[in-house]
Parts: structure tokens; sequence; C-alpha cells
């Protein structure tokens, strides 16, 4: 295609398939040999409007790549229009050559995150709406596929087919777009003649449900069976019939953010621009890391002294005994005799009767009850509703957990993993309608 050779698919979508390609030329240095992306937005077959809709998705990447290039926005490197007769079905497609990235959020956020690891990746967004904005360009369609991680581990932005310009305040765009992420007053906003009413409020709103999904392990914040059914659940947030609910595996700073993008009206979010949540972030990544540089000034005796506690804390966390049903001492080789299996319960019913193993419907263990429910609290290994666990003892007071359907206790059941990678974990029981009797877990510390 042009001056591109073109390897295997890498995705596609509603408008076009996107390939893994090279420079046709051989030339000098390692550039000549880098890989790049070919997005082929094909025209053929297409009805007149709809031939106009792929050419004008085209020219809103092609301006706003060479318009307003940045760091954080993906790289457009080439464009142009494939003459091939012998190949009606490519004859007048429209390529648009860009830099290759490693993969998409969406992957990452499927292996899961540190919260380091995540907030490093949100404020990389936060910087490209922040340009794209002050561009006076909307995304209009971000979500995690639209977010790529180049070679470098960097943040870059993709798929402006639906960016829109801003006349003013707002600009306007076709009424398209992925439902889970649009905001409450796209779902009954009018259709005028130029199309649907635009504003970068719309971004910020998408910004809290990738936050959420971040650190949630892609669950999104409103739940249901299907998009029209999360779409009713944002319509019944925005009309103040239901609270916001966030997954408590959302550490608190990050849930403060994503609140505060996922405020119910423009007029809520406006304050809140992707500028400001970036300055957010790096103040808090600020205070994070003030005690570890303290730390590290106090010199080697300080560091000696955390290594020290780090160690014992980590021995600590990793070596619960038990104690029997008496209240005596348990058998100290980290058994506590016949466990009994019980069965997961997410109170989610879009997840009920679902045995895809979506990972949005996906819980999390724990591996420490008393410690938050943070991304850095639970372990790799994921389970779904039905899912039948072996536990042999339980904690009776360790962190609440409130479920979606409000239930609180505090509660924990601790589970074998045989096929995890972790060996042991921790359930709370708001994730079971079952209630065995077990031995109580008694932790060093306590």
């Amino acid at each position: 295609m042009g001056n591109w050779l073109v390897a295997e698919p890498i995705g596609s979508g509603g408008w076009a398939t996107v390939y893994a390609g090279r420079p046709a030329a051989e030339g000098e240095g390692p550039a000549a040999r880098d890989e790049v992306a070919l997005k082929v937005m094909p025209t053929a077959g297409l009805a007149p409007r709809q031939a106009a809709r792929v050419a004008e998705a085209a020219r809103r990447e092609v301006e706003l790549g060479r318009g307003a290039a940045h760091p954080r926005l993906v790289r457009l490197i080439d464009s142009f229009v494939l003459t091939s007769p012998g190949h009606p079905a490519l004859d007048g497609a429209i390529v648009l050559v860009m830099e290759r990235a490693r993969c998409t959020l969406r992957d990452l956020i499927g292996a899961g995150l540190a919260e380091a690891e995540g907030g490093r990746l949100i404020a990389g967004i936060c910087e490209g709406l922040a340009h794209l904005h002050a561009a006076g360009w909307v995304h209009a369609d971000l979500k995690p596929e639209n977010v790529l991680i180049g070679q470098d581990g960097a943040v870059r932005l993709s798929d402006f087919g639906l960016a829109t310009e801003l006349t003013g305040t707002h600009g306007y765009a076709p009424p398209m777009g992925t439902l889970d992420y649009l905001p409450p007053e796209r779902w009954k906003g009018p259709l005028g003649e130029l199309g649907v009413e635009v504003r970068p409020s719309a971004d910020i709103w998408a910004l809290g449900i990738v936050i959420h999904e971040v650190f949630a392990s892609g669950a999104p914040p409103f739940t249901g069976a299907t998009p029209m059914a999360r779409g009713a659940a944002v319509q019944e947030y925005a009309q103040g019939r239901a609270p916001l609910r966030m997954d408590q595996s959302v550490p608190e700073f990050w849930r403060a953010l994503a609140a505060d993008c996922l405020a119910p009206t423009h007029a809520d979010r406006a304050a809140h621009t992707a500028e400001s949540l970036r300055g957010r972030i790096a103040a808090h990544e600020a205070r994070e890391l003030a005690p570890a540089l303290r730390t590290v000034r106090r010199g080697r005796r300080a560091r000696s002294v955390l290594l020290a506690a780090t160690v014992c804390g980590a021995v600590a966390a990793a070596t619960w005994t038990y104690a029997g049903r008496d209240g005596g001492p348990g058998r100290g080789d980290g058994s506590a005799g016949s466990p009994v299996r019980i069965r997961v319960f997410n109170a989610e019913r879009g997840c009920q009767d679902r045995a895809d193993r979506d990972p949005q419907c996906s819980l999390g263990l724990a591996i420490d009850p008393l410690r938050p429910y943070t991304a850095e609290n639970v372990v790799p290994t994921r389970v779904w509703h039905g899912d039948l666990l072996d536990a042999d003892c339980e904690v009776p007071r360790g962190r609440a957990i409130i479920d979606e359907e409000d239930l609180e206790s505090t509660r924990w059941f601790r589970v074998r993993l045989p096929g995890g990678p972790a060996r042991q974990a921790w359930l709370p029981a708001v994730r079971t309608k079952d209630r065995p009797v077990l031995p109580r877990c008694a932790h060093p510390a306590s």
C-alpha cells in the first residue's frame, strides 16, 4: 500500500481495519525498520452518505494529527487514498499511517495494574486531553481501547474519527460514540442539522469511567447486562434516583477524582478540566513521594530501620495462624483442618446469569483482610458468581466491606486457590450467601 508493506492485522472496528506495516524501501538506521500501523478505511460499496462519513472521519484524524501534534497523541506519519483497480473492495480506501503502539490500555487493565502505574497512565490521559481541549478539540470517543501504550510505555490518545472541533464553548458531532462512555446529557440531547452538541466535559465524564475501570479491573461504575441497561443506570443516577456506587477496590484518592469526573451535569463537571485534574494528580503523587524522600535523607540508619520494618510487616502478613473452635491454638502448619466449600455470590444481577466469565463481572480476593480493600491488596486470581471455593477459617472483625446492595460485613473467609498464582486469599462475607461454621484465624499482630 503506497510506500508501505502490509503485515498481519492488528484489530478492526466499524469503519476500519488496522494492519502492522513497515517501509517498503530499505533505508538506513533503526527508524527505517520501525513497524507502523496502517489504518485502512474502505469506501467501496458504501452508500454515498456512508462514504462521506468515512471521508469526514479520516479528514478529522488527518487535520488533528497534523495541526495538534503532541507527545500524548498518536503520531500521524502519512495518509493517502489507495488506488487498486485489481482489488475493487480496496480501491478508493483511505489509509492512515501511524506509529505502532505496544498495546492498549484495555490490554493492561485485563492483566491488572498497580496503583502507581495506573496513576501514571491516567496522568498521561489528562495531559493528552488537556492539549486537545486547549487546541479546540473534543475527543468524543475516549475509552481504554483508544488509549494506546507506546513502545516507550507512555500514553498515546488515538482514534480521532469522532473528534469534534469547538466553535466557542461546544461543537457538533454525529450522534455516534461508545454507549458505555456517553455522559448523561448525550442520552437525551436534541439532534439538530449539524448533529449533537459536544463539550469538553463529555471527555471528562468518559475519563471518570476509565479511572474506575483502571482500578476496578475493568468493571464499570454503572452496571447492567447490556450497554442500554448501563445507560439506564446512568440516567437513574443523573436524575438523582440512584447514588454513584464505585467498586471497593478503587483507592480513596482515585475514587474522589472519578466522582468529580462523573458529576451528573455538564455544569457540575465544567470546573474539573483535564488540566486541573492533572494538577491534582501531580499534587497527590508529590504527597505520596514526600515520606519516602524524607526517609532517604535520614541516612543509612533510617533506611536500615525501614527495611527491617518492611520485612517484618511482610512476614506478619504472610504468617497467619489459627485458633481452634474453642478459642485455643490451632495447628501450626498453616492448615485449619477440613475445609468447607462455599459459593461466590455477585450482587450485580446482570452478572448472575452469565457464563462467559466477563472481566467486568469478576470479583477480587484480598491478600490481607485487615488492610484497605484496594488494588494493591488483591491477588491476581479473579473469581466469578457461582464459583466454589474451599474455606478453612474466618476473621470476624476485618476491614468493613459494603456490597452493591449496601450490605456491610466485617467477616472474611480464608479460601484456598489450588490453581491460582496465590495459594490463599480472603473472600469478604458479602461475596457469598453461605455462612459456614469455621475456626477463627488469629493474626500475629492481634
